[in-house]
């Protein structure tokens, strides 16, 4: 007899209950299929996609121009548009979702919609409702870090070329953002959450992976490996609860872009991975002191978040997951 906490897959039971966990047994899910689809679009981003970037980088080396902060290319320095740069260091995220978007149908014979919810239409007032949370949140937090600590933050640019990044940031970084939430919060959430056969295993997996995928991030170098990678794991966790207890990554994908067009904007510093125009620069960062900052504001979000959709069932976080056929089948 299996608890009421269990669910159980079968076309005509908990799929219509939970579409976006039972989605992952439908169609073709041998763990080969996995890391095909998981390999690729890191492979064509930094192949095809990098060729633009490294055009650019090669003809600056070439003028003898070219300048390294740490193991970055320092564009700015190097005489390199930061508007143009950043265009080029997004566009391999685009390539990489695309390469998602093809080949999910043809290697798990299933639609690529059913990584986002399940296969429902997409609830575009929940990315649109997350994004605007995300960024009150974090202009406030601005805003308070600033008060407090005004000497360690100038102005950077008040240029025309501020409008430029802030178009450009809306129109390209939530293809950055969907990319990653789509590959981790949505399909090899799913794919672990049937392979573990139950929730919380997936959250910690994915968040994990996650951090370890920006280790090559210029703040793992400037700051160090042990700081930085506890940061990127709190941060995939922050989007995995809701992604659970929502049965979808529309929120998570709101909040990502959210996140990383209000950095692009407003505020960078010398280790920035995405080195940009923006409003304010930090002159020096205290990463600790930060992640307490990020955790406060992480919390606060999630807290709005339950209270506009009011989920019910926690027990979406940990129950068990019971298939009634082996999910990760040839």
């Amino acid at each position: 007899m299996e608890t009421e906490n269990t669910n159980y897959f079968d076309p005509a039971g908990t799929a219509e209950k939970d579409p976006f966990i039972a989605a992952a047994i439908e169609g073709k899910n041998s763990w080969w299929r996995y890391v095909i689809l998981s390999v690729t679009p890191f492979l064509v981003s930094n192949t095809i996609g990098a060729i633009p970037l490294g055009i650019v980088i090669a003809l600056s080396k070439i003028r003898g121009t070219l300048v390294f902060s740490g193991s970055m290319p320092d564009f700015e320095s190097s005489g390199i548009s930061l508007n143009l740069s950043f265009v080029l260091m997004v566009f391999p995220f685009i390539l990489a979702l695309l390469s998602i978007v093809f080949l999910m149908e043809p290697l798990h014979l299933r639609k690529f919609k059913t990584i986002i919810n399940g296969g429902i239409p997409i609830r575009w007032s929940r990315i649109f409702t997350s994004a605007i949370v995300w960024l009150v949140i974090s202009g406030l937090y601005l805003y308070l870090t600033i008060k407090a600590d005004p000497s360690n933050y100038v102005i950077n640019n008040t240029s025309k070329s501020l409008y430029i990044i802030a178009f450009l940031a809306i129109i390209l970084i939530p293809f950055q953002a969907a990319f990653e939430e789509i590959l981790f919060r949505g399909y090899l959430m799913q794919g672990f959450t049937i392979l573990t056969k139950n929730r919380w295993m997936p959250m910690l997996i994915t968040s994990l992976i996650f951090g370890l995928m920006h280790s090559f991030n210029p703040e793992m170098h400037a700051y160090g490996f042990w700081t930085m990678l506890p940061q990127y794991v709190f941060f995939g966790l922050v989007f995995a609860i809701p992604t659970m207890l929502d049965g979808g990554i529309e929120i998570a994908i709101g909040a990502h872009a959210a996140n990383n067009i209000f950095l692009s904007v407003f505020l960078t510093t010398k280790a920035s991975a995405l080195q940009t125009p923006a409003l304010y620069m930090q002159l020096t960062s205290y990463p600790w002191k930060e992640f307490a900052g990020l955790a406060a504001s992480s919390f606060l979000f999630l807290a709005i978040i339950f209270f506009i959709y009011r989920w019910k069932d926690m027990s979406k976080l940990y129950a068990k997951v019971m298939t009634r056929k082996e999910s990760i089948s040839a």
